[in-house]
């Protein structure tokens, strides 16, 4: 075997070795689409441990009740975790394990008796919902009821103030 021989051979075996095995044309894509399932969020690809703390406190379908969530300090490191309806949580990350801090109070996640007063706070938030937002739409439809019932024009239930002009000069002599 020559030395020409020998690198024909071994051009003919890596043609085969790096032959392409997929099947699929990249060029002739027309109709069909590739769907690449992509992190709803980035962040839990920076920090794969938060992840499983909202596995934790929410279940594997935390996506359905999150929005958003977000950064907010570097030290102690900080998430600020949006839920559905615009109420939020924060998770806090210390050198042991993680602190939810829910409703102002902080529970640490350490302790499994904590860990379900947790949950129990971040379920009593998604039940209960946007308390000021109900309370402002509440209280001004109350208020508008109020207004009308109360004082209609000409039932007589409304009442004239009076000017009442004081004089106040005063005559001092000396």
């Amino acid at each position: 075997m020559t030395k020409s021989e020998l690198k024909d051979k071994i051009k003919l075996l890596v043609k085969q070795v790096y032959k392409t095995t997929s099947s699929v044309n990249l060029d002739d894509m027309g109709d069909s689409n590739i769907e690449l399932e992509a992190e709803k969020f980035p962040m839990l690809l920076k920090f794969p441990e938060l992840k499983r703390v909202l596995v934790d406190l929410l279940t594997n379908q935390f996506e359905i009740f999150v929005t958003d969530i977000q950064w907010v300090a570097p030290k102690p490191t900080t998430f600020r975790i949006v839920l559905a309806n615009n109420e939020i949580f924060y998770l806090i990350w210390a050198v042991r394990s993680w602190i939810a801090k829910v409703e102002g109070k902080k529970y640490y996640l350490l302790n499994l008796n904590e860990e379900e007063r947790a949950v129990e706070a971040i379920s009593r938030m998604l039940y209960y919902g946007n308390s000021e937002a109900e309370m402002t739409d509440d209280a001004s439809l109350e208020a508008a009821d109020t207004a009308e019932t109360t004082a209609s024009p000409g039932d007589g239930s409304e009442t004239e103030t009076e000017d009442v002009t004081t004089d106040t000069t005063t005559d001092t002599t000396i």
